[in-house]
């Protein structure tokens, strides 16, 4: 198996830049009234979550890269708040939701795996 050489060639990267667009397609239909409300929370998380792969990707320590993964699940745990909110708020219909919970929740379990082995990699070579 050769070496990652991209944060692009991530699975868990590539499917959180589909949580971007569908959390963007998913804020245009909620009310204007929250443009500066939730609707900017949510896509200020959303983004956030590709950036810090991104970012821990490029980190030379297991330990910074392992900071920048814990964010980003930081970050998709926020934005399923936000979510949640949403829903309980009726911003829009409840089906207009599935798409991106079920994304995010896929997500979310990647970067979980992710920070786990990092983890036990870090462990591994401090031994």
């Amino acid at each position: 198996m050769e070496p990652i050489k991209s944060y692009k060639e991530l699975i868990v990267w590539q499917k959180s830049i589909k949580l971007v667009k569908e959390i963007f397609i998913l804020t245009a239909m909620f009310p204007k009234s929250e443009i500066y409300g939730i609707i900017s929370q949510m896509r200020r998380a959303v983004v956030s979550i590709p950036s810090n792969i991104a970012e821990g990707f490029g980190r030379r320590s297991l330990a910074e890269s392992s900071q920048f993964h814990s964010i980003a699940y930081g970050s998709a745990l926020e934005l399923e708040t936000q979510l949640i909110i949403a829903k309980e708020l009726k911003l829009v219909r409840e089906g207009y939701f599935e798409t991106s919970e079920n994304l995010l929740l896929e997500v979310c379990k990647m970067l979980n795996a992710m920070t786990g082995k990092l983890r036990r990699l870090k462990l591994v070579s401090n031994i």
